[in-house]
């Protein structure tokens, strides 16, 4: 049978049921955004709120710190300049010290608020949260096994700066380096030596740090002299001196206590040690202890005394000059025995 004839005999499509299919569906439609309608309101609605109060309290949060660092910062311009400025506060300190911590909290704060609205509308979309949230978290796991040095000295430099450990101007010993802080960071301190040179210290390396600039700092000098000369004048001496160091600028404030000769140190044959001691500003220490032991060894000059050196004296007179000289070997004879014993003995002669 032909292809004509197969379509000739095959019934044809009513012409009305497609139009009233077509319809029907438009009707079911209608009917479904009908009775939806109130639930994608009250979803739109919700994560329009939801996104609205989460963008509010992150902006009002952030002002609020930003306020708090602000007042931070005038209160340590209050008393720049002042006595009590110049001893306590160091305004770049201050400044670098609220600003990382401000940092800090608005980073904190918009990651916990952003993410917890994240969080809210994914769950106003009926999405299953748990599997997210295990993913999201063998991926923390597996990102901090990667970067766990990078954390390390996130949080080090976190809790530095929050404990206030050491800032701008403080020298300090961190083990690894020591020197002079110019800039306090989360992940990186940086110092400048004793030679200049700048030292890029990871937070995370520090396990122990030394601050020489809180509190006060000791300066302490040895006077090594003869064991001859007199105790009571030497002490007279050094104190006079020192007392004259105290009233001049700028060591009057520098030194936050008398000199004090705490006594002997060491007495030997052929010197003893006068250890002398003095409370100075936090720093300060090194400065002091020169300016003291220039003093005190142009006031001992005056006075006659002479102080001794780690150079070796000179021999006594009418010592024996040959007692350092070693005795002659008995080989340096040809005709000692020992000599002789050692010659060795001539081949035997082969002529006839």
């Amino acid at each position: 049978m032909s292809l004509s004839a197969l379509l000739a005999a095959a019934p044809s499509p009513e012409p009305g049921g497609s139009l009233d299919e077509a319809a029907k569906q438009a009707g079911n439609a209608a009917g479904w955004v009908e009775e939806n309608w109130s639930t994608w309101l009250n979803t739109g609605l919700r994560i329009v709120l939801i996104a609205a109060i989460a963008l509010f309290l992150r902006i009002a949060v952030r002002r609020a710190l930003t306020k708090l660092i602000e007042r931070m910062n005038r209160s340590a311009q209050a008393v720049e300049g002042t006595a009590l400025g110049g001893l306590l506060v160091n305004a770049e300190r201050r400044r670098q010290r609220s600003e990382a911590i401000g940092s800090v909290l608005r980073s904190v704060a918009s990651f916990l608020i952003l993410g917890t609205a994240a969080l809210m509308i994914l769950g106003a979309f009926q999405i299953n949260l748990a599997p997210l949230l295990a993913s999201a978290g063998v991926a923390g796991v597996a990102l901090g096994f990667g970067a766990r040095n990078l954390v390390t000295d996130f949080l080090s430099g976190v809790f530095m700066i929050l404990e206030d450990q050491y800032g701008v101007g403080d020298q300090i010993d961190a083990g690894v380096a020591s020197g002079e802080v110019i800039e306090v960071g989360l992940r990186v301190t940086k110092l400048r030596g004793e030679n200049g040179a700048i030292w890029y210290v990871r937070n995370g390396e520090v396990k122990r740090i030394g601050n020489l600039s809180q509190g006060w700092s000791t300066a302490g000098v040895d006077v090594q002299v003869r064991p001859t000369e007199d105790l009571e004048k030497i002490r007279a001496v050094i104190t006079e001196a020192a007392q004259e160091m105290a009233k001049e600028d700028p060591w009057t404030e520098r030194l936050w206590g008398p000199v004090e000769i705490l006594g002997l140190d060491t007495v030997l044959l052929e010197s003893m040690t006068v250890r002398v001691s003095a409370k100075t500003m936090p720093g300060q220490a090194v400065g002091v202890e020169r300016e003291l032991r220039w003093r005190i060894k142009v006031a001992l000059d005056a006075a006659g005394i002479s102080m001794v050196t780690g150079a070796p004296e000179e021999a006594a007179e009418g010592a024996d000059p040959t007692a350092g000289v070693a005795a002659p070997s008995a080989y340096a004879s040809a005709t000692s025995p020992q000599s002789l014993a050692t010659t060795p003995i001539p081949p035997p002669s082969t002529t006839k």
